[in-house]
């Protein structure tokens, strides 16, 4: 199945199309993936996907079939497998990049092939969870791509004015003798230090089940009301035939 994506990064075309050439820091935007090596013109991975209790850890590599910089286009090639043998994932993905007002417009077309547990869900969804999963990915590499200039015009901050002094004077120190020597203050009382918080670990998986329930309930909504409708009305009945 073919799927059509498109997006925009705050970025110069030349400044985009040097931070795709870092798949690592690429990746990092993807929820669940990370490349464990890196050549030139090929990659090695994995993906972590959850689909409810399942948890399904894909093992695969990516070559780029082609890489053209004068006209801003690329191509990778990405196969891999579930290391229990759940399914397997194929992926052709192809992006083209156009310089625009304010930023640069990415087109990226996905020609996907799934096998398995994940294959049981139609099109018309996977394409909805793969535009959710885009929104993410394309908030992550906004902060990756163009945030450099912005840091340079915000500029170093304005260093601090030195406080004024109020120490006194030794020369009117001693020419008051009378004035009473002012004695030590006590030494500060130190707070209750707080437990520390246990520390937790954060699941990176791709939680595909949490993303493809919104889509399911939105697509579906009509048949589900209808179908509790239908569950209250049998209720109430066999309540009313029991009284009976």
């Amino acid at each position: 199945m073919d799927l059509k994506h498109s997006f925009t990064v705050p970025a110069s075309i030349d400044e985009t199309w040097a931070a795709f050439q870092d798949i690592e820091s690429v990746a990092e935007c993807f929820p669940g993936a990370q490349i464990t090596s890196a050549e030139v013109d090929r990659f090695e991975g994995t993906v972590k996907v959850k689909l409810g209790p399942i948890a399904l850890v894909y093992k695969g590599t990516g070559t780029f079939t082609e890489r053209d910089e004068s006209a801003h286009r690329m191509v990778i090639d990405a196969k891999g497998k579930d290391k229990r043998g759940n399914g397997t994932a194929g992926a052709l993905v192809t992006a083209t990049m156009a310089a625009g007002d304010g930023g640069t417009t990415v087109d990226v077309v996905t020609d996907l092939a799934i096998t398995g547990k994940p294959a049981q869900f139609g099109r018309g969804v996977i394409q909805d969870v793969s535009d959710k999963l885009l929104r993410q990915f394309v908030d992550c590499l906004q902060t990756k791509v163009g945030s450099g200039d912005a840091a340079d015009e915000a500029g170093a901050p304005a260093p601090a004015e030195a406080p004024e002094s109020t120490a006194v004077p030794v020369a009117s120190a001693a020419a008051s003798p009378s004035a009473p020597t002012p004695e030590p203050a006590a030494p500060p009382t130190p707070a209750p230090r707080a437990a520390a918080a246990p520390t937790t670990t954060e699941d990176d998986s791709l939680d595909l089940g949490a993303a493809v329930l919104p889509v399911l309930a939105k697509a579906y909504w009509k048949q589900l009301v209808a179908a509790v409708t239908g569950l209250a009305v049998i209720t109430a009945l066999v309540r009313r035939l029991r009284r009976h």
